[in-house]
């Protein structure tokens, strides 16, 4: 190539391009994968909520048709945590945010349901993701019997 074409070359605008879609490939592959790895830590977010939720409605339900507090309590948390067996990356807490098991004191049975759900972490995000949720449900009249 000589000095004369070389010139003309550089004038004219045209410039050589050889390589730049591996520079493109190279900086946004990794973008792009940051990208999708964020979206299914936050979908696992949203279905750690709905999945909360649904174990506080099975825990209230589930206790509120026993015969008495103890196995009321009992199932609850049992109900809570086979709902959330594949969900929650710790222990699962069931604690009881009515009154009592008298329907004549309270007529509800509310359950609060929550557990430390993945999300971020799978990230290496060091962001807590303690969710919650509490749900009531109507004392049976004709509650199980012993």
């Amino acid at each position: 190539m000589s000095l004369a074409s070389l010139r003309t070359r550089m004038t004219s605008g045209h410039r050589d391009d050889r390589g730049l879609s591996t520079v493109e490939v190279v900086i946004l592959a990794p973008v792009m994968i940051l990208f999708i790895l964020v979206l299914v830590a936050f979908g696992q977010l949203v279905d750690g909520r709905g999945a909360i939720d649904g174990a506080a409605r099975d825990a209230a339900r589930a206790g509120s048709i026993q015969k008495d507090h103890g196995t009321a309590m009992a199932e609850a948390r049992k109900a809570a945590e086979a709902d959330l067996a594949d969900v929650c990356s710790g222990p699962v807490s069931v604690v009881q945010k009515s009154a009592g098991f008298d329907p004549e004191v309270d007529p509800f049975f509310t359950i609060e349901v929550s557990c430390q759900v993945r999300g971020l972490a799978m990230l290496g995000l060091d962001i807590p993701t303690h969710l919650s949720a509490s749900f009531s449900s109507s004392l049976d009249p004709y509650r199980r019997s012993a």
